[in-house]
């Protein structure tokens, strides 16, 4: 699903990545935990396509595309239609009901609000959202906001779902919760995560946990 060979990533004189090596299969549930500047974050960013390595030798293929290859009105595609992100903070969008927040992908895909509607509907109902469908992120609480932020990445259908610090906002029940939701949709449609995590128990849960050191893995 994921090959990503010789990462590097300069920001001005430091050296945040130093040639990292990537594989994640299908349906694999894949931690990155290691101390804070070890450089997980700007690794996810740069697999999600939201940022780009250092031009060279680096190499990043994403269900089966070179992504470092595709310029930048088709690579926002790819990403729309192929990624997905859960961030620390659910970034959702306040004036917007849980529905209309869930529906913003597919309409940047060019999906009719018909169509986006009914698979942000399902998406919700799946998440045990059936009943706040119409709710503002003000009237749900840290666990519901953050499952609205679930339904959203899943909204297209991506290869790949990115998480960044997922739980980090969450008390412990919810912070659960969202962990066994991953496994869920791990389990029941096959559906790739890539996490960055300080959660020892997420990070242990997952299928494989890698561990970045100074901007290697080590």
């Amino acid at each position: 699903m994921i090959a990503a060979k010789n990462i590097h990533k300069h920001y001005d004189q430091l050296h945040v990545l130093k040639g990292v090596d990537l594989t994640i299969e299908k349906g694999e549930i894949v931690s990155i935990v290691g101390a804070s500047g070890a450089g997980k974050t700007t690794l996810l960013q740069l697999l999600g396509t939201l940022d780009h390595p250092d031009k060279g030798a680096a190499s990043l293929t994403i269900d089966g595309v070179d992504v470092l290859a595709l310029r930048d009105k088709k690579l926002s595609a790819f990403r729309n239609q192929k990624l997905g992100f859960i961030f620390q903070f659910h970034q959702l969008l306040p004036e917007f009901t849980a529905l209309e927040n869930v529906c913003i992908p597919a309409f940047i895909a060019g999906k009719s609000k018909t169509e986006a509607e009914a698979a942000a509907k399902k998406h919700l109902e799946y998440l045990g959202l059936g009943e706040r469908l119409h709710h503002k992120p003000a009237e749900l609480s840290g666990g519901e906001q953050q499952r609205v932020a679930v339904a959203r990445a899943l909204i297209n259908q991506p290869a790949v779902i990115f998480a960044d610090e997922p739980s980090g906002n969450l008390d412990t029940a919810s912070a659960e919760n969202l962990h066994q939701l991953f496994f869920k949709l791990r389990d029941e449609l096959g559906q790739t995560f890539v996490i960055v995590t300080h959660n020892e128990e997420l990070a242990n849960q997952a299928d494989r946990k890698l561990v970045m050191v100074d901007g290697k893995m080590s």
